[in-house]
């Protein structure tokens, strides 16, 4: 198996949590707050019911290599927490944990936990350090800024 990385994330956001949970919960709205360099698509028409098991397929470009992602939802507590892993794409281990917790009747902390490993061992270690953990901080980072303002409230 390959090395796993992990990266985190935190955000405080000034709606209630169960409209925080509602926003994330809903996997198209992942477009609009994913960069456009990726030309990311939710191709699993809507609506999508989610729960535990549900399958939710994906186009992209990484480089301008186009890929297919499937992810699979592995916990579904709302409005607290939500996972989601990769079955089908780029890693060999893709798993995303998104908790949310309340700080006062309007406000949210949202967590972001993603645990994740390259394939291709010493290649894929490179590929992590030239690309991928630069790739994925930038995602994130558009991320935090198209949340905050899908919630009304300028980048923290």
């Amino acid at each position: 198996m390959s090395r796993v990385h992990l990266l985190e994330r935190r955000q405080h956001v000034e709606i209630p949590i169960d409209q925080a949970f509602a926003f994330y919960g809903d996997a198209h709205k992942l477009e609009r707050i994913t960069p456009p360099w990726l030309g990311f698509e939710v191709v699993t028409p809507r609506p999508i019911e989610m729960g535990v098991g549900t399958l939710i397929e994906y186009r992209l470009r990484l480089h301008r290599v186009p890929v297919r992602w499937r992810t699979r939802i592995e916990a579904w507590e709302p409005p607290r927490r939500f996972v989601d892993a990769q079955v089908k794409g780029p890693y060999s281990l893709w798993e995303h944990t998104h908790t949310f917790e309340e700080d006062g009747p309007e406000r949210t902390i949202i967590r972001d936990r993603v645990r994740y490993a390259i394939p291709f061992g010493p290649l894929g270690e490179l590929a992590d350090r030239l690309l991928v953990q630069r790739d994925l901080r930038q995602i994130f980072d558009y991320r935090r800024d198209a949340v905050a303002r899908e919630m009304g409230r300028p980048p923290q």
